[in-house]
């Protein structure tokens, strides 16, 4: 009881921060951010390692990022895609792969210079390449952006952390066997893209045509959450079974929940049922950037080095200059190919996680500490400007809306 106190008063907390880091004119999500790193377990302590390690803890964010998938899931509506679903895939392909390869391409030089192994370059660029969705989705959503830098963003988010866990578990397995690890499986990888979007798409088609024949919008908006509900418990039992570890993507669950859903259901009606969800979803994603800020230790960002300004840079490069090479080859909008980058810099959830993977393949080497030290740094550091410039990108492109 002591714990869910400290938790609630975090959220209290970090919703009133937000506010007022919007009265300054910047998104809400630094504060989030911001509360979660100051009371979380490397400065005040008051969610500390126990806490956050905890099965019950780890439950509780895995359900909230399911619900903050819906908001992916529910642009993803096919007659809409057709304009915008050949330029999403180059544009993703280029830029996701283009980082890839500019971040390692950089680090390659890197470990010539100081003698390391070349696998640890791309294990940088496979940790570099993905994309954390849930802070451009929290600016999304703060300021109701509308347009077609947006409407490209949301699918791509998803599209983007696939090609991340193709490319990058695909490097762990190759460098698990040059170090004496256990590599991942080929099958293992295949069920970690696939299965997010079986049960998504399963429990949501089912969802959806149930809901189609209801005559009443609030029995339909409690079977939406409750088989959204369902949808994340299978997905618990699959990691449970098959996994042995919290190893499935709740977002892109939720994601593709939402996305079967509207697809099936009356534009009408999914449309109300979205409005009714829409405090769910702003409660989702404070929870999950207050959880992106526990893990950050302020004191990295202060001895951060070489290494992770080489980190940044060279991700920036590959994010922006691809998605505008991407784009261009697309032949996007203009804005599109302008700023469609900046909105892609966030990625600390994403990096952390590959980064705690990378670590403990490597665990019986010298370089882990070396993978672990750059990639907290940058995630600080990163995650600090890459918010403000995404923001800056849809004030750029003309697409900020009215402030909620």
């Amino acid at each position: 009881m002591i714990e869910i106190l400290k938790i609630f008063a975090i959220l209290s907390i970090a919703y009133v921060v937000g506010k007022m880091v919007t009265k300054i004119k910047l998104p809400a999500i630094l504060g989030w951010l911001l509360v979660g790193m100051i009371f979380g377990p490397y400065l005040v302590e008051i969610v500390d390692f126990a806490i956050i390690e905890s099965i019950e803890y780890k439950i509780f964010i895995k359900l909230f990022e399911c619900f903050a998938g819906v908001m992916i899931g529910s642009e993803i509506i096919f007659k809409r895609l057709a304009k915008y679903g050949k330029q999403i895939t180059i544009i993703t392909l280029f830029q996701s792969l283009g980082t890839f390869l500019v971040v390692s391409l950089a680090f390659l030089m890197v470990c010539l210079i100081n003698q390391y192994p070349i696998y640890i370059a791309f294990i940088f660029g496979g940790i570099a390449l993905a994309t954390a969705p849930a802070p451009a989705l929290s600016i999304v959503n703060q300021y109701k952006t509308k347009g077609p830098v947006t409407n490209t963003l949301i699918p791509l988010a998803a599209l983007d952390d696939v090609i991340g866990v193709i490319v990058f578990f695909t490097i762990i397995s190759i460098v698990s066997g040059l170090v004496g690890g256990a590599s991942v499986s080929v099958w293992q990888i295949i069920l970690m893209i696939l299965l997010p979007f079986i049960i998504g798409i399963i429990v949501g088609c089912l969802t959806g045509l149930i809901i189609k024949k209801l005559k009443y919008q609030k029995i339909s908006f409690l079977f939406m959450i409750l088989f959204l509900v369902l949808s994340f418990m299978v997905g618990l039992i699959c990691d449970k079974f098959i996994f042995q570890s919290f190893t499935l993507n709740y977002l892109l669950i939720g994601m593709a929940f939402s996305g079967a859903l509207v697809n099936i259901i009356p534009e009408s009606k999914s449309d109300t049922l979205l409005k009714w969800y829409h405090p769910l979803l702003s409660l989702s994603l404070i929870i999950v950037i207050v959880n992106l800020g526990m893990p950050l230790d302020y004191k990295l960002m202060l001895g951060a080095g070489v290494f992770t300004v080489i980190y940044i840079v060279a991700r920036g490069i590959g994010k922006i200059g691809f998605a505008y090479i991407g784009g261009t080859i697309a032949k996007s909008e203009k804005n599109i190919k302008k700023y469609l980058g900046f909105t892609l810099l966030p990625h600390s959830g994403v990096s952390l996680v590959f980064t705690g993977i990378a670590v403990s393949t490597l665990a019986t080497t010298s370089y882990a500490p070396i993978i672990q030290g750059t990639i907290a740094a940058a995630a600080i550091i990163n995650e600090l400007i890459a918010v403000i410039l995404a923001k800056q990108a849809f004030k750029w492109a003309g697409e900020m809306g009215e402030m909620r």
